[in-house]
């Protein structure tokens, strides 16, 4: 095999794990036009049509697939053989990008940055907080930390804690001049404190269950924020009622500045993972992160 053959069939591995060319593109670190390049020469050199190509998606051929059947585990071996030479007496080095939701950055990177730093002094944490829901490879991170029910099915996910529960509050004067509503649906007829995800044009609906069955509502919004702690700020205040974490107003609910509401509709979910594409996952930067994100995880 020649070697432009073997970049040729890495190539193909990746589109095909991505699920498309974009994302592999950035993947591999080529553009888009010379990964296209690459397939085509490889499928004019054996005179088959490998992948099918459509405006929304990619997927392999059977004669694509049988190929792919064959060359994977090669190239798996191939791959643990070079991780092996790289790490073998040497310490995980280089830049790890990481992309983190504000709350998942408070929580689990920002009390063990210190010692991480300390720990491993040659790789560098390029770290990004931001809430809104991205691609991670496509925009170049080695891994994000997100709230397992926004995950990706094909990524590899580490879960960092518990199950977490959104509830609404409200400000006591606001309790005393508007009420408590007896179900989510009453909100409709309530002033709400609304979030809206960084770079959505859609307002955040509230989520409730009803025994094993998830609705959500969109509520009214006297005042919408892209930012949670805001919003909760603003319920303080006494503007409308907001929802959140539970753990993240319990303090106020304790010192009194604010009330829980329709706890009953409040239904644990998914908390917070670290989560990466399988081929970024024997990296020896990502291997050491991870496994010192689990030990000191809460």
């Amino acid at each position: 095999m020649r070697g432009s053959q073997f970049v040729q069939l890495q190539a193909l591995a990746a589109i095909v794990e991505a699920g498309s060319f974009s994302r592999a593109a950035a993947q591999l670190q080529i553009s888009k036009s010379a990964l296209s390049q690459l397939i085509r020469a490889l499928e004019d050199q054996l005179g088959v049509l490998l992948l099918n190509r459509t405006t929304r998606s990619v997927a392999p051929t059977e004669a694509g697939q049988r190929l792919l059947d064959r060359f994977t585990p090669v190239m798996e071996e191939l791959q643990r053989a070079l991780d092996e030479a790289r790490s073998a007496g040497s310490t995980p080095a280089g830049v790890l990008r990481i992309h983190a939701q504000k709350l998942g950055y408070d929580r689990y990177l920002k009390p063990i940055i210190g010692l991480f730093c300390s720990e491993y002094p040659a790789i560098v944490l390029d770290i990004t907080i931001d809430d809104a829901p991205i691609d991670i490879v496509a925009e170049g991170f080695d891994a994000g930390i997100r709230l397992g029910e926004l995950l990706d099915q094909d990524m590899i996910a580490v879960r960092l804690g518990a199950e977490m529960r959104q509830i609404a509050v409200a400000a006591p004067s606001y309790v005393a001049e508007h009420g408590v509503p007896a179900h989510p649906r009453d909100l409709l007829g309530h002033r709400c404190i609304s979030f809206r995800w960084p770079g959505q044009d859609a307002i955040y609906s509230w989520e409730f269950a009803e025994g094993d069955s998830w609705f959500s509502v969109a509520v009214p919004s006297i005042l919408v924020i892209n930012d949670q702690r805001a919003t909760i700020d603003a319920a303080v205040d006494g503007a409308g009622i907001a929802f959140w974490v539970e753990s993240e107003v319990e303090a106020l609910i304790e010192a009194g500045k604010l009330v829980p509401l329709l706890e009953a509709w409040s239904k644990p979910f998914p908390g917070f993972y670290l989560y990466f594409p399988a081929l970024k996952q024997r990296a020896p930067a990502l291997k050491a992160f991870t496994s010192f994100l689990r030990t000191h995880a809460r």
